[in-house]
């Protein structure tokens, strides 16, 4: 920490001049900038309040980010962790609550360098899958951290298949407890965030048993540490998995559960019951259990996955236009990169796309709260639909981010391998978020089965019980066939109406032709689990396409 280099921080006075050629090309704007900034922030008071809350952020000395790449990865643990506990301060004296767009803002300035985001994750779990009375009991020990908790889903063995987890939660009518246990060594939950030190309780996906049968996953409120003295509770083996690509504030771990005994009530029970004679009694569908993963999917497009796209094109951008290489004419000084067309067909396209995943991802969110009220009501008739979206566009989002920022790292040359760039970071951090809440590949194909059936569905002849609209997502797969492009001249070219058409053709197309490929294995007496294996080339393909018609027009 004590390195005799000079570091550069805008507390520097010469840092906060604007460089001339920055300067020149604000002033070349063809629009109105905070127009803009406004249609970004959702409103002109949301713009005035996050100028507000970014101004009370850094100008607190306890939350300066300037020491973060000289740091060890204990200091940024320890750091981490100081400065969520110093947000919740300034949120406590602030009149800032837990879900307020204040928060949001400030973890946004702090650029997620937070410790126990899991913490939070958990919480949301809670909320989706618990009771009233469960949240009544237990979101006031989290909402003021005595206790803190983590997601505890991921295995050794297992991750995004989560039919497939072993941790098991044996019913026992007798003592009305379940007994948590990992039977096998690849049973181990391995990588939760804030597992590692601080975590005292786990919120644990597990097999539910009961009765002697097999119930399926649910989730259950596990302590983990002594609220005394942090120790591990009894039964309990628990640590930090060790040195990671980055996250390097976060303590990822790992946890063992032998025969640790539970009360009853601790199960989350919204969608599922086991009464104290062990009856189970299902209120929801196999899939509201999920619920918590849809929530979190949806909110990491538009606060963890697109920014990194931004802050990276934000980056590049400057870099391009202060930066100076070449001629443009022997006679010339000098031209700024970014004058230059090659530069221009690296960086525009990745900002295009960050501007569009910013809509794409708002629009989601709106679906998103539209169909969660219903579904806690236990009307599920959109999550399917929900649960579609949601994987889909995570991993087309977080494929097109990573290859995105790591193109704008590539196209600040050297200077972009260093740290002091903040693209390593960027590069890093985004990279993650394609495994990260589902593998991209398993994501694709969740949704692929979605939208066969949706095909299916559309295909149905007039008067046939299969007949019923389709999810609104996916309607375009009624919409008339075009023979041809409608354009008639290159004028025609500037009306979005002519891509989302086009993305609409392109998608019903590339879905028509999967399930062609499925069903002509199928006729030829193939098995159905091993037709659909054989034609996942293909269905990955075709959902890439129906993703991208997505973005081409509104998810809702």
């Amino acid at each position: 920490m004590g390195s005799p280099v000079h570091r550069v921080s805008m507390g520097d006075p010469w840092s906060r001049h604007m460089h001339p050629d920055i300067a020149s090309e604000r002033h070349k704007q063809s629009f109105d900038v905070e127009r803009l900034t406004n249609i970004l922030d959702g409103g002109a008071q949301n713009t005035a309040l996050r100028r507000k809350v970014e101004s009370i952020i850094h100008s607190d000395p306890e939350l300066s980010l300037k020491d973060n790449y000289f740091m060890t990865q204990n200091e940024r643990y320890e750091a981490g962790v100081q400065k969520k506990f110093r947000i919740q301060m300034l949120a406590r004296r602030l009149g800032w609550s837990e879900d307020s767009s204040e928060l949001r803002y400030a973890y946004r300035a702090l650029s997620g360098d937070l410790a126990l985001g899991l913490h939070h994750v958990s919480l949301k779990a809670l909320r989706s899958l618990g009771s009233e009375e469960q949240i009544a009991k237990w979101a006031p020990l989290w909402d003021k951290f005595q206790i803190i908790s983590t997601y505890a889903q991921t295995e050794l063995g297992h991750g995004t298949y989560v039919q497939g987890l072993e941790t098991e939660a044996t019913y026992s009518a007798a003592t009305q407890e379940f007994v948590m246990h990992s039977p096998t060594i690849t049973a181990t939950k391995w990588w939760p965030g804030d597992l590692g030190r601080t975590a005292t309780h786990a919120l644990v996906l597990a097999q539910l048993i009961c009765s002697g049968a097999r119930q399926g996953m649910h989730a259950f409120i596990v302590p983990i540490r002594s609220l005394q003295d942090h120790s591990p509770l009894p039964g309990i083996t628990v640590g930090d998995i060790g040195p990671k690509m980055g996250f390097e504030w976060t303590d990822n771990g790992f946890l063992r559960l032998d025969h640790v005994r539970i009360p009853r009530e601790n199960m989350l029970n919204r969608f599922a019951q086991v009464l104290p004679d062990g009856t189970y009694v299902k209120l929801g569908t196999a899939q509201s259990n999920y619920l918590s993963m849809v929530v979190t999917r949806v909110q990491l497009l538009l606060s963890e996955i697109t920014p990194l796209l931004q802050k990276a094109c934000v980056i590049a951008v400057r870099y391009s236009v202060v930066r100076r290489q070449s001629q443009l004419r022997p006679s010339d000084p000098e031209a700024k990169v970014l004058d230059f067309q090659t530069q221009q067909q690296k960086l525009f396209p990745q900002l295009a796309m960050a501007y569009a995943f910013h809509f794409l991802a708002s629009g989601l969110l709106e679906f998103f709260h539209h169909s969660y009220e219903a579904i806690l009501s236990r009307d599920f008739s959109l999550l399917p639909e929900l649960h579609a979206l949601s994987s889909g566009l995570k991993a087309m989002v977080s494929d097109f981010c990573t290859q995105g920022t790591e193109l704008c790292r590539r196209a600040c040359g050297g200077h972009g391998y260093s740290q002091l760039s903040g693209l390593p970071s960027l590069v890093i951090r985004v990279t993650a978020s394609c495994t990260y809440e589902g593998d991209n590949t398993v994501l694709y194909l969740q949704m692929a089965r979605f939208l066969v059936k949706s095909y299916l569905q559309s295909q149905a002849p007039p008067g046939s019980t299969s007949e019923r609209p389709l999810p609104q997502s996916v309607a375009y797969l009624t919409a008339p066939d075009l023979a041809r492009c409608p354009a008639q001249r290159a004028a025609d070219f500037l009306h979005p109406e002519l891509y989302t058409r086009a993305w609409a053709h392109v998608a019903v197309r590339l879905i028509k032709d999967s399930v062609h490929h499925l069903q002509t294995l199928l006729q030829s007496g193939a098995d159905r689990h091993d037709a659909w294996n054989k034609t996942t080339v293909i269905h990955l393909q075709a959902t890439k396409g129906c993703t991208s018609c997505s973005q081409g027009g509104p998810v809702h």
